[in-house]
């Protein structure tokens, strides 16, 4: 399944990020780090709109202090972004508000971004005792390959509102997953919300769907607080996914 028009639709949170930049995984990498356990980390895979979109990196320091974990979130498209001014325009034709999603996203392919993010999770296997990852909308597919059959790159991982996302994708996972999932979702269909079901089950794979009734797409990480339903919807899914880090990655 491809970006779809919600992927770029949303709003811009207030706050003070409380994280740094630093190199990662090489010196010409970068990524925002926040948190200081140095036994637990969490590798946060973002949407379209980046690493140093404000929200992201308000939502990475709540699972920093929350969850007890030092958050990686990685620069994975090459210092480029979706404006936030996107946010403020209501697209219904790509081309003619001059947004080439699908050349950015072309750029910043499966094919083209899977092995960075795989050297990443790789740096942070090598540092850490216990390693997650959760992935927004792009980040969703990746993270499911970081906990496919083979990889042993994560404990466990965490998805919400998954887009370019693929059956095979589900298909490969053996670590605990967590879906978080609006009801309203043009990316992570009704079809591949059933195919979640039935092939974690049938690969009894340890797994925790989440639906979240009457929001849409992108509500996790760029949900309107002044909309009914979605500040509960933000707050719901942000617990949800700090309880489950809490669970796999401080075992009792």
């Amino acid at each position: 399944m491809s970006i779809q028009p919600c992927c770029v639709k949303g709003f811009e949170w207030d706050g003070t990020p409380e994280g740094k930049a630093i190199p990662f995984p090489t010196a010409s990498n970068q990524a925002y780090v926040t948190g200081s356990n140095t036994e637990a980390a969490v590798m946060l895979i973002t949407d379209v709109f980046g690493w140093d979109f404000i929200n992201n990196r308000l939502l990475a320091d709540h699972f920093a202090r929350e969850a007890n974990v030092t958050v990686y979130m990685p620069d994975f498209f090459d210092g480029e972004s979706i404006s936030k001014e996107t946010l403020k325009k209501d697209f219904t034709d790509w081309a003619k508000d001059g947004l080439d999603i699908m050349a950015f996203v072309g750029r910043h392919s499966r094919e083209i971004r899977e092995p960075e993010i795989f050297d990443c999770a790789k740096k942070l296997r090598a540092e850490y005792k216990k390693v997650g990852a959760i992935g927004y909308c792009y980040g969703g597919w990746a993270v499911c390959r970081l906990g496919a059959k083979g990889n042993n790159l994560v404990d466990s991982v965490s998805m919400g509102h998954p887009s370019m996302l693929i059956k095979e994708d589900l298909d490969g996972v053996v670590v605990p997953i967590q879906i978080l999932a609006p009801e309203i979702d043009a990316a992570y269909t009704a079809e591949l919300k059933e195919h979640t079901f039935k092939v974690l089950q049938k690969n009894q794979v340890v797994f925790d769907y989440v639906h979240f009734p009457g929001v849409e797409h992108s509500c996790f990480t760029r949900g309107n607080a002044e909309k009914a339903g979605e500040l509960e919807a933000m707050v719901r899914g942000k617990q949800a996914a700090v309880d489950w880090f809490k669970t796999w990655l401080h075992p009792a």
